[in-house]
């Protein structure tokens, strides 16, 4: 019957085909929107803690040098596991681990909400982020999955692209409106009622699908040594800020992530099935992709958060009024990813992602100029609209260039690989423009200055820095091949 229907020429059988396709269209589409869905749950938690951070340490006691515990443990677990999340989803299924890690994130977000002490929610902020580190390679590799390379996919993966960068914004806000008007806890309530519909809408929307492989051996070695090098290195950065840089803590810590990873290299180097092939590295445009978005992440991170503290500490903003700002980055960022998606099919990711960067350093300036008694209008908002533009470019090249020619077994590592890069440099980029602001201000505090003008000048240096990144990222961008989709 299936072969008559599909080698028939009448009214009939046209009308047949031409109805699956759009039912076809129809469940990709809902696919899509799961799995956006999922992406964003993932990015909103990184952000949402945010300006919430006040509250939590009221509520709960939380010592000054304790409370960023509250963003690094989601952080350390995220950033450390999700290599080992993306290998996993190409190994054992990515719609079952998809499924395993919104069932995680959910579970701990609860126990998050219902926290009575900072050893608990530090510890369910722990599981949070290793549900995301399975969630987000998952959900990424199905979206390669289902959608075929080329113009299809480009649109796919430009929409995650946009969620990705709006999804930090939505969250200042979210976390904003839902601490001044219920309480810090419901910044976690609120994730039950997603990762509910994630798990049950999963299996009937989202096809299985898992790398052909000869050998579908595990390689626990690199598994350990990876996971344990990764989560050293950010512990370490992370920390680096109450230890000193050049203390014996963070030096050691520092080494010993150094060694893990050196060690991981090495197993690689000769596994039989190797976690991470290091022929994967042989293709340039995913290399470069990959520092592009190590460097990215570092200047992502840090310039919300910074942004955020200028319009509360030297604005006097509210927590509503500072996230509504936001709102300005969040949509305009929304249709520079849909131009985006467009521009890359036409010019390539190469081009699209340089533009991006170059905007976004171009950005860094301007807010390394912010007066200590500024206007929206006048001041903050040209920063604003350029990053809303230049950031859609920039995530979605970033994300298109990073999958480009990676073949369909290798889905889930491409997906943990730059979402890792991400994470990473997000956590040494915080850490190392925290520091850089930290004592630019403490030094003009020192010297007589006022506070606000002590905390905008610090600001400024950690702009300038982020300013060189955006730079350097765009110089990586530069060695990606021009390969039109």
């Amino acid at each position: 019957m299936s072969n008559t229907v599909d080698t028939a020429t009448g009214p009939a059988a046209r009308l047949a085909r031409g109805l699956a396709g759009v039912g076809q269209a129809r469940h990709r589409g809902l696919a899509l929107g799961l799995i956006l869905l999922t992406q964003l749950l993932v990015v909103i938690d990184v952000s949402i803690v945010t300006l919430a951070l006040p509250a939590i340490q009221r509520g709960l006691g939380f010592s000054p040098a304790g409370l960023q515990w509250v963003i690094s443990a989601y952080a350390l677990a995220f950033g450390g596991f999700l290599l080992l999340g993306g290998r996993l989803a190409d190994l054992v299924g990515r719609r079952r681990i998809l499924i395993a890690g919104a069932g995680l994130f959910t579970i701990a977000s609860l126990a998050c909400g219902l926290a009575g002490s900072p050893g608990m929610l530090v510890a369910a902020r722990a599981a949070e982020g290793l549900g995301a580190a399975m969630m987000a390679p998952a959900a990424m590799s199905l979206i390669l999955a289902i959608f075929p390379e080329g113009a299809e996919r480009n649109r796919a993966l430009g929409a995650l692209g946009a969620v990705g960068g709006a999804g930090g914004a939505i969250g200042v806000l979210a976390g904003g409106m839902l601490t001044t008007w219920l309480s810090w806890r419901w910044i976690f309530f609120v994730n039950l009622p997603v990762g509910a519909l994630i798990v049950a809408a999963a299996r009937p929307l989202l096809p299985e699908s898992r790398a052909s492989l000869a050998r579908r051996r595990f390689d626990v070695a690199g598994a350990v040594t990876v996971t344990g090098g990764l989560s050293l290195l950010v512990y370490a950065v992370v920390t680096a800020a109450s230890h000193g840089w050049a203390s014996a803590t963070t030096v050691g810590l520092l080494a010993g992530a150094a060694a893990l990873i050196a060690g991981f290299i090495v197993i690689e180097a000769r596994s039989a099935a190797p976690l991470l092939p290091l022929a994967f590295f042989r293709n340039r445009t995913v290399t470069a992709a990959n520092l592009a978005g190590l460097l990215l992440g570092g200047l992502i991170f840090p310039m919300f958060v910074f942004l955020s503290l200028y319009m509360q500490q030297v604005l006097g903003y509210s927590a509503i009024k500072a996230g509504l700002a936001f709102l300005v980055i969040a949509g305009g960022l929304i249709a520079s990813s849909g131009l985006a998606q467009g521009l890359v099919t036409r010019v390539g990711a190469k081009l699209v992602l340089t533009a991006g960067l170059l905007g976004l350093a171009v950005a860094q300036v301007l807010f390394a100029r912010l007066p200590v008694a500024s206007h929206f209008t006048g001041d903050l908002l040209p920063g604003f609209v350029v990053v809303a533009a230049a950031l859609g470019l920039a995530f979605v090249g970033d994300v298109i260039a990073s999958t480009a020619g990676v073949r369909p077994a290798d889905a889930g590592l491409a997906s943990g690989l730059i979402n890792t890069s991400q994470q990473i440099g997000g956590a040494i980029g915080l850490a190392v423009a925290t520091s850089v602001a930290a004592a630019r201000t403490a030094a003009l505090l020192r010297a007589g200055h006022p506070k606000t003008a002590a905390l905008a000048d610090g600001f400024h240096d950690a702009f300038i820095l982020t300013g060189a990144l955006a730079l350097v990222a765009a110089a990586a961008a530069t060695l990606i091949r021009r390969i039109r989709s």
